[in-house]
């Protein structure tokens, strides 16, 4: 009996082992036909999608293009510029000091005045002869914002820089005096005695240039086209009052 559940055994063994095999020949056959037949020809290699060369954009906004910096200007100097001695003299009697006689009195209030001289963000003028190199605080501080700010706007419109240079400043009432006999047209109650008041040319500027290197020449009126933009922000932001002045040749500024 025993002998017979052994054979019965092995028969159920073998049968299930041939089933596998069957199995196994019938998938391989399967598989072989959804294969392609592979040829001596080797495939080609599958091609990725290529990008696509966009162009360089220039960063540097040189003078044919600004960039997206252009130069605009005003629209009117004359209309943006309107602020009339009736107009400043108001400011400068409220920041500024009591007017001085002279130099020498003008010595005695560095209490209240700051030196102006030149600096990296702007040139006091050499043939000034009829101003002293002295401003109230605020006043000093709008000069040097105006040289900052107009070496920025030179900065990124990728103009060569320029510093501005500043034609007259503090004047006593000899100054004044003189002034007029050489010019009719010269206020008595200028606003320039009360060291509130600078002026700035319009129609020079001082080229920086690194030792031994020779920067390209910029045209006056297009650093002139930015130094308008800067004083009309300002001017804008209520930091001062400008005007215009044609026989000049400068802006006649005072903080306000």
């Amino acid at each position: 009996m025993r002998r017979l559940k052994k054979n019965i055994y092995l028969g159920l063994c073998g049968t299930a082992l041939a089933v596998l095999a069957v199995v196994r020949w019938t998938s391989a056959g399967i598989r072989n036909q959804m294969t392609p037949a592979r040829t001596d020809t080797p495939s080609e290699p599958v091609r990725r999608p290529e990008s696509v060369a966009l162009p360089l954009t220039k960063t540097d906004y040189s003078m044919d293009t600004y960039g997206r910096h252009p130069v605009r200007s005003v629209h009117s100097y004359k209309d943006c510029f309107p602020d009339v001695q009736d107009v400043q003299i108001l400011a400068a009697r409220r920041w500024g000091v009591c007017p001085v006689r002279d130099r020498q009195q003008a010595e005695l209030r560095k209490s209240e005045l700051v030196f102006v001289g030149s600096n990296p963000y702007y040139v006091i003028d050499k043939g000034m002869n009829s101003s002293i190199p002295y401003l109230v605080p605020r006043a000093a501080l709008l000069l040097q914002d105006i040289g900052r700010n107009y070496l920025d706007s030179l900065a990124v419109k990728g103009i060569p820089l320029h510093r501005i240079i500043v034609t007259s400043v503090l004047r006593s009432e000899a100054d004044v005096a003189r002034l007029r006999r050489q010019n009719g047209n010269a206020s008595e109650q200028s606003c320039h005695r009360f060291g509130t008041t600078f002026d700035i040319c319009y129609n020079r500027y001082h080229t920086v240039e690194p030792p031994g290197e020779r920067r390209r020449v910029v045209r006056n009126d297009t650093l002139k086209f930015v130094l308008s933009e800067v004083l009309r922000d300002l001017r804008s932001d209520g930091r001062c009052y400008v005007k215009y002045e044609v026989k000049q040749g400068c802006f006649h500024i005072t903080t306000r």
